[in-house]
């Protein structure tokens, strides 16, 4: 898969807008991370409905129960993450969703970029760009990016010992992953190239947190057996 330099830059700049916009919620006040959050659920939710309507129109809303476990459920698990007070005392920290966030961002770019240079072996027949060479790189990569850096970031909490968030990001890299195959599959089956138009380059509220909604519960419940 050759690399679509246009494609790139246009991926580039609206993902740095992305960026500033997500760290600027998620780390200024416990209010802004809540807001950004059901901002983002409350999109995923629409475009679901909309593509629940395409693969079904008649019987759509049997899929309430499947939103809620697929959308309704990890955003609050994030939100807790970041505001149950899972260091004493409790305190709003949004240290854990930010490595959430970096692992999956990690793990998407470095795999197209990876993938854009020597991937030449189909991964899944749902996505057909994605390739052994770019998912097995972008998760290596992500891994050892996270579990060096991380621990030096201004908000990192010393607490956790290093080896954890290279757990995390590993978590994330493969939840992450398997969401975003997930959420292909619900686009093929409602024959969709996209969920929505939120960014150029990145389609909807769901292609651009599809891998979180996955990666999510796999941290929550790593958080929940060896961190407390």
């Amino acid at each position: 898969m050759a690399l679509d330099l246009k494609t790139f830059q246009t991926r580039t700049l609206s993902a740095i807008v992305f960026v500033v916009v997500m760290l600027s919620g998620m780390l200024l006040s416990e209010w802004g991370f809540i807001s950004l959050f059901t901002i983002i659920m409350i999109g995923c939710l629409y475009e679901f409905g909309q593509l629940a309507k395409k693969i079904n129109s008649k019987k759509y809303l049997y899929f309430i129960p499947i939103a809620f476990i697929y959308i309704i459920l990890p955003i609050n698990m994030m939100i807790q993450l970041a505001t149950n007070g899972f260091f004493k005392p409790a305190v709003f920290s949004p240290v854990f969703p930010a490595a959430i966030l970096f692992s999956i961002w990690l793990n998407d770019t470095m795999a197209y970029l990876v993938g854009s240079f020597i991937g030449k072996t189909p991964f899944s027949k749902i996505s057909p760009k994605k390739t052994w060479e770019g998912t097995i790189g972008g998760a290596l990569l992500c891994v050892l990016i996270i579990g060096c850096l991380f621990p030096f970031l201004p908000f990192h909490h010393q607490s956790v010992a290093n080896f954890h968030w290279a757990i995390i990001a590993a978590l994330c890299a493969v939840f992450g992953t398997v969401g975003d195959l997930l959420e292909s599959k619900i686009k093929r089956m409602a024959n969709v190239k996209d969920s929505g138009q939120m960014m150029p380059g990145h389609g909807g509220f769901l292609d651009r947190f599809d891998s979180m909604l996955l990666a999510i519960p796999a941290v929550w419940i790593y958080i929940k057996l060896f961190l407390l």
